[in-house]
């Protein structure tokens, strides 16, 4: 998961930054790593291959395809529940458990 915005004081970064510590746990347990980026004086790989535009929470899958872009913050169920959806995540939850099918 990627957090864009122009600058680190954007309303709108802050808001989904206060949103994300009580997830940390389960992002943990969905082996989900959280990057931002707030320079885009000095554009990062990821901006250069995302082009953001101001504030935007991207969440991709392992492979790095499939991006699923928001341009405003979004709750903890919204973003679990998106990552979750995810066929990766789908298919790590069936093989973690198997009785699920």
């Amino acid at each position: 998961m990627i957090v864009f915005a122009d600058s680190p004081n954007d309303p709108n970064f802050i808001r989904q930054m206060e949103l994300l510590p009580p997830l940390y746990a389960q992002f943990a347990a969905r082996d989900v790593v959280l990057i931002t980026d707030t320079d885009p004086a000095n554009p990062s790989p990821l901006r250069h291959k995302l082009r953001p535009r101001g504030f935007s929470l991207v969440m991709m899958d392992k492979d790095w395809k499939s991006p699923i872009r928001r341009p405003s913050p979004r709750a903890a169920r919204e973003v679990l529940n998106t990552i979750d959806k995810m066929p990766i995540a789908r298919t790590e939850a069936l093989e973690r458990n198997p009785a699920g099918r």
